[in-house]
């Protein structure tokens, strides 16, 4: 579950309290806000374990659709990516700009563009022989559409789907969970360095 998501959840518990403890004020049963909230909390687990979170994903995509320069940090989010990919070669086969439209096509995550052969990215990361090369270009691809907003928009709020991409695909490699940061950065600054050019 992510930041946001938590968030959410201990904003709806506050509230629920504060409604809990302003009963008397405003004549509610005590029985509403507890049954509010078991409910809610039994939905937030539920999609936690069976829907890996993909439920609060969508609800806090559409949360966050109200703020007017949402659309455009992930419109620029996945220019990043997919520039990046065209530029290194890597076909991109389609994409998604919501986590409902992701969650529609079965794509994990809040969106983003889907790359030719990813799925061969994957039979060579099970079997072990993946070369150093596919490497490079993937976590260059990942960190493109942070680059490229902080390129735009001098900071990045998302890309928290791309980090994961990246830890997960070095732990698979074998590297250690205390050099992902610093693997992070580097292929951010390469990123952002192929992204500049284009977008700048």
């Amino acid at each position: 579950m992510n930041q946001a998501a938590i968030n959410l959840i201990a904003v709806f518990v506050f509230l629920i309290t504060l409604s809990t403890l302003l009963e008397p004020l405003i004549h509610l049963s005590p029985t509403i806000p507890i049954l509010t909230m078991v409910g809610f909390l039994g939905i937030a687990t539920l999609d936690n374990f069976s829907f890996q979170g993909k439920g609060g994903m969508i609800v806090l995509d559409w949360l966050a659709r109200f703020s007017p320069e949402n659309p455009d940090r992930i419109l620029h989010d996945e220019t990043g990516h997919f520039l990046v990919a065209q530029l290194l070669g890597i076909p991109v086969t389609g994409y998604t700009l919501s986590a409902w439209e992701a969650w529609k096509l079965g794509q994990p995550g809040q969106g983003g563009v889907t790359l030719e052969d990813s799925e061969i990215i994957a039979q060579q990361l099970e079997k072990g022989k993946i070369g150093v090369s596919m490497v490079e270009l993937y976590c260059n691809i990942w960190m493109a559409g942070i680059a490229a907003e902080n390129v735009v928009f001098k900071s990045a709020e998302g890309g928290g789907d791309d980090k994961a991409k990246l830890n997960q695909f070095l732990q698979a490699l074998g590297f250690e969970e205390k050099i992902f940061e610093q693997k992070q950065r580097f292929y951010l600054l390469q990123a952002k360095n192929s992204d500049s050019g284009q977008l700048g």
